[in-house]
């Protein structure tokens, strides 16, 4: 079930919200909180009930080890042993497929693999998990309820993308009475950031979507792309990457406000960035919350030296590329290394400035920091939508100029001295439905993107009379779009 689909905006949601505040008022705080979890469970079984097996053993297994690994002897060696099969358990589902393929290839076993379907959502929750167990070996304590440690982990906002939330922030706020009734300043907090993810969603990253993925398929297919093709589409799954996601989180901390949590923040207008490191504590917050907490400050973060400081940025990173991958190719983990090394030359960079008392004070200095910024990304999310390596150089090359620059000459007309070093075509065919009218409105929706990301406030900083303005214009466009447009579309980080 899609946050953007009828079946869940017209019937599942209203129910799960009026049932959770009638119970919560007349019948008490755990029958309204086994109701949030029996409807968690059902819209996380909608997709694919064979999948509730791998999350009802993630859960049992877990809350068992918390209570191992707070109290009593060898709970050290009880952590170890959680944190291994939480990762083996990942790693069995992201990689079992392509790695039996290849031992097939190589040594001609001739298995007949049947292919592990990764569960939804495996990455997220699994991660989520993996920090109860830390925090509670930490705090020599852990969750005595295995209803409550279920909404922790299933509750239907976040349980699919995130964002990855600590126990410790959530569950407390199930305890306030407040929660069991409905609260105006919840709705009037959560309805605009709901619709605006919405909107996100079906108003600019789905119709992005449908006008670069032709190009992406192409270049998988083997096609040279030209400059402009190459260009329109990495910025295109640029921006359709960020409205996406974005969307989703909008969507969860919405959802949960009304349900009277409050989820942490994942996005801070990231494309304002002006170095990789403020990019990356901008996207994807909680993620890389988890990184730093439970990998990068293990490895010893900046406290041993800067060569070692440099070292553990660059296997964060890495991590963090190997936790988005399928194990189908070797583009996640050249994502992760690609950002490890330019988070080793922020790095260094940033040094060098304090070193020689250096600040970047002038307006062209901010943009072009900003510039680079953009472009580092760009690139390297090439990474992110190619289907493998060579498609990503190859793409790559286009953007370089490689394969030449064409457009249509009907765009030529307006501007004949471009002919000199542009070749006319009829059209661009794997760009934009191949007509001048799409690259009219690929462009459009490009500069509709750039004019949002920099140009506006994010919700956070937005007054809360201005978020029932924004409520009532995203409105119409978002559930015009999510109820009238057809199938909906999955959100991308499904695949991770």
């Amino acid at each position: 079930m899609l946050f953007n689909s009828f079946e869940f905006l017209c019937i599942f949601l209203p129910i799960a919200l009026s049932v959770f505040f009638i119970l919560g008022r007349w019948r008490g705080p755990s029958i309204a909180l086994g109701w949030v979890v029996a409807s968690s469970l059902f819209f996380y079984a909608y997709w694919n009930p064979w999948q509730l097996w791998v999350l009802a053993g993630s859960l049992f297994g877990n809350f068992y080890l918390g209570k191992r690994v707070s109290t009593g002897e060898h709970r050290r060696v009880w952590l170890s042993i959680g944190v291994t099969l939480n990762i083996a358990v990942l790693l069995f589902f992201k990689y079992s497929n392509p790695t039996v393929d290849k031992l097939d290839h190589w040594l001609d076993l001739g298995w007949n693999w049947h292919h592990v379907i990764m569960p939804l959502g495996l990455s997220f929750y699994t991660f989520q998990q993996m920090a109860y167990l830390i925090d509670s070996h930490r705090a020599g304590e852990s969750e005595p309820s295995f209803l409550r440690f279920t909404l922790f982990v299933t509750f239907f906002p976040h349980v699919i993308i995130g964002p990855i939330v600590h126990h410790r922030e959530m569950l407390p706020q199930f305890a306030d009475p407040k929660v069991f009734t409905p609260q105006l300043a919840n709705f009037n907090l959560g309805l605009p950031l709901f619709f605006l993810g919405l909107f996100k969603k079906v108003a600019i990253a789905d119709p992005i979507g449908h006008l670069v993925d032709p190009a992406f398929a192409a270049a998988a297919a083997g096609t040279h792309l030209s400059l402009f093709e190459a260009w329109a589409a990495a910025l295109g799954y640029t921006f359709q990457l960020y409205f996406d996601f974005s969307g989703y989180a909008d969507m969860a901390i919405g959802l949960a406000r009304m349900f009277g949590v409050q989820l942490p923040q994942n996005f801070d207008s990231p494309y304002k960035s002006r170095s990789m490191a403020e990019l990356w504590r901008r996207w994807h917050m909680t993620l890389m919350r988890f990184m730093r907490e439970y990998f990068y400050i293990p490895l010893g973060g900046n406290r041993k030296g800067p060569t070692r400081q440099k070292l553990n940025m660059f296997l964060t990173m890495v991590m963090c590329g190997l936790w988005h991958g399928d194990g189908a190719g070797w583009t996640f983990f050249v994502f992760g290394v690609a950002h490890g090394i330019a988070m080793i030359i922020n790095l260094s960079w940033m040094r060098w400035r304090e070193a020689n008392n250096i600040q970047l004070g002038a307006w062209w200095e901010v943009y072009a920091s900003w510039a680079l910024t953009m472009l580092t990304w760009c690139l390297g999310l090439v990474l992110f939508r190619a289907a493998n390596v060579s498609t990503a150089v190859d793409i790559w090359k286009g953007m370089a100029g490689v394969y030449g620059a064409a457009l249509p000459d009907q765009l030529l007309a307006f501007v004949p001295v471009l002919k000199e070093w542009i070749t006319p075509v009829r059209v661009l065919p794997h760009l934009a439905g191949g007509t001048v009218l799409g690259l009219m409105e690929l462009s459009a929706m490009l500069a509709l993107s750039v004019l949002l990301t920099l140009g506006f406030k994010n919700m956070a900083e937005i007054s809360q009379r201005r978020r029932v303005l924004l409520l009532v214009l995203c409105f119409a466009f978002a559930i015009q779009g999510a109820l009238f447009a057809g199938v909906p579309a999955q959100f991308l980080y499904f695949q991770f």
